[in-house]
Formats: structure tokens, C-alpha cells, sequence
């Protein structure tokens, strides 16, 4: 399995109603995207605020293997997602990693 992990940084603060857009978007990938596993997603919520650097929004995708998050990035449901950012997105870091869980 693989992890993918996404931090959002955004130009302004989202709306209440633009956030559950996006929200609600990533969520229906789950259902859309064959290989996902699980997904979360949310808004930042952390008492690090030191730390947060403007990244608001975050997005943890659990795929079955390598060759779905090889297929996710040009699915349709993901470029969906991708069109809605367009214009107010300031900044995203993706990172990718094996899961292997703690014992």
C-alpha cells in the first residue's frame, strides 16, 4: 500500500462554502477512484501553529498499490478536483511513501 499525503496552502482563507466544495470533491473520490483504500481529509486544526505556514487544508489517500496513485493523478474524478483549485491555490506539498504500520 501507499500513502499519499497532501498539505493545501491557499491565496486567501476559503469560505465556508468553497471548503465544503473542495471537501466534499476529494471525498467523492473514494467512491470513484479504483484502488483508493481509505481517504481523509480536512481542515487544519493543529495547536502547532508555529508550525502551519499557511497549509489549511490536508488530504491522506491509502492506495492498494503504486500503479492506482500512477492512475489517480489523470483520473477524472481527480482533475475535477484540480480544476476547482485553479486560481486559489498559493502552494501544495505532496508526499508519497510505502505504508507500513508501527507494531
Amino acid at each position: 500500500m501507499i500513502e499519499h499525503l497532501v498539505a493545501f496552502k491557499f491565496k486567501a482563507p476559503l469560505g465556508e462554502a468553497k471548503e465544503r466544495e473542495l471537501l466534499d470533491a476529494l471525498y467523492a473520490m473514494k467512491g470513484e477512484v479504483p484502488g483508493i483504500v481509505e481517504l481523509t481529509a480536512g481542515a487544519n486544526e493543529t495547536e502547532e501553529t508555529d508550525n502551519i505556514r499557511g497549509y489549511t487544508l490536508g488530504l491522506r489517500v491509502t492506495f492498494d498499490s503504486r500503479e492506482a496513485l500512477r492512475q489517480y493523478g489523470p483520473h477524472p474524478a481527480h482533475q475535477r478536483f484540480v480544476a476547482l483549485l485553479d486560481g486559489i491555490i498559493d502552494d501544495v506539498v505532496v508526499i508519497d511513501y510505502p505504508a507500513r504500520h508501527a507494531d
